[in-house]
C-alpha cells in the first residue's frame, strides 16, 4: 500500500516542481536570441551554440526567481482564485522543503554556467538580484514595478548581445525597453480589471485609465523606435514593420476582446494569429538578414 502510494504521488511531485519552475514563462527568454537574429550569425554554429547556452541559464535563472517570488508569495496565492489552483506552493503539491532543494539545484546551475560564460552569469546574476528585489520591495512600488519588469527584458537582450561578444544598437535597447513597457502595462491593466486592487497592494495605486496611457504611450514609442532602429540600422528589415504593427494591434484586441494580456505568454500561446504573426516575423527577419552569398 505504502509503495502505491509513492508510485501515485512521485510523479505528481515532479509534475509539480516542473510547474515550480514556469517552463511556459521560458519563451520570454527568446528575448536573449535577438542579437544572433540581428547580427546576422544565425549561420554560425558557434554563435548558435553560445546564444542557446545564455537562452538556457536565463531559464535557470529565471525558473530560480519564480520559486522565490512563490515562497514569498506563497499565503497570499492560496486566497487567490487561480493562483491557489496552478501555483504548486499555494496548491500543497509541492512543499517549500522540495522547493529550496530544486532553488538550490538552480542556483548551483547557474555557478557552473560561470566556469564556461562568466560574462553571461554576470548578467544573469543582475536579473536574479533584480528579481529579488522585486519581490520584497520593488513590485510594492507604483511605475518602479512596471520599470522593473521591462528591464528584465533588456537583460535578457544584453545577455544574448554578450554571449556573442557584439555590439547592440542603442535603438534596439530602448526599443525592447518600451515594448517590455507596453507588456508590463498591460499585465498591470488586466490584473486591475479581473482581481481588482485585492490582487496586489500596487494595484491601489493606479486606476484603468492612467494604466492605459501608460500602455499606448509605450506602444506608440515601440513603434516608433523600431522604424527608426530599422531605417538607421537595418533598412532591410522595413518590410517587417507592418508585421509589427500588427502584432501590436492584435494584442490589444487580445485584452480588450478577448480578455487577454495578464500572461504576455498565455496570450501568445492561445492566439494563433498573434502566434502567427511572431513566426513570420522572425521569418522574415531571417529571410531580410541572410548573408548575400559569393
Amino acid at each position: 500500500m505504502h509503495d502505491n502510494l509513492i508510485t501515485h504521488t512521485t510523479p505528481v511531485r515532479l509534475l509539480g516542481l516542473l510547474k515550480l519552475m514556469r517552463p511556459r514563462q521560458w519563451i520570454k527568454n527568446g528575448f536573449v536570441l535577438a542579437p544572433l537574429m540581428f547580427s546576422g550569425e544565425f549561420l554560425n554554429v558557434a554563435a548558435v551554440g553560445h546564444a542557446l547556452f545564455a537562452m538556457l541559464l536565463f531559464c535557470l535563472g529565471s525558473s530560480a526567481t519564480y520559486i522565490i517570488n512563490d515562497i514569498h508569495d506563497i499565503e497570499q496565492d492560496r486566497l487567490h482564485p487561480k493562483k491557489s489552483r496552478t501555483r504548486p506552493l499555494a496548491a500543497g503539491t509541492v512543499s517549500i522543503p522540495m522547493a529550496l532543494v530544486l532553488l538550490a539545484v538552480l542556483y548551483a546551475s547557474v555557478i557552473w554556467g560561470w566556469f564556461i560564460a562568466p560574462k553571461v552569469v554576470l548578467v544573469i546574476a543582475a536579473y536574479m538580484v533584480l528579481n529579488v528585489a522585486y519581490t520584497f520591495v520593488l513590485k510594492h512600488q507604483p511605475v518602479v514595478d512596471i520599470f522593473t519588469i521591462a528591464i528584465c527584458f533588456v537583460l535578457r537582450v544584453y545577455a544574448g548581445a554578450v554571449a556573442l561578444a557584439v555590439p547592440v544598437s542603442a535603438w534596439m535597447f530602448v526599443t525592447t525597453l518600451c515594448l517590455a513597457l507596453y507588456l508590463a502595462a498591460i499585465k498591470r491593466r488586466q490584473e486591475l480589471m479581473q482581481s481588482g486592487t485585492e490582487g496586489r497592494k500596487v494595484l491601489k495605486k493606479y486606476s484603468v485609465a492612467l494604466i492605459d496611457r501608460y500602455a499606448e504611450m509605450s506602444a506608440i514609442c515601440a513603434l516608433v523606435f523600431y522604424g527608426m532602429f530599422v531605417m538607421s540600422s537595418k533598412p532591410q528589415l522595413i518590410i517587417t514593420v507592418p508585421q509589427v504593427l500588427f502584432g501590436l494591434f492584435r494584442y490589444w484586441y487580445g485584452v480588450e476582446e478577448l480578455d487577454g494580456g495578464e500572461s504576455p505568454t498565455e496570450a501568445l500561446l492561445t492566439d494563433w494569429q498573434l502566434l502567427l504573426t511572431v513566426v513570420l516575423w522572425v521569418a522574415a527577419c531571417i529571410w531580410a538578414l541572410w548573408p548575400a552569398q559569393g
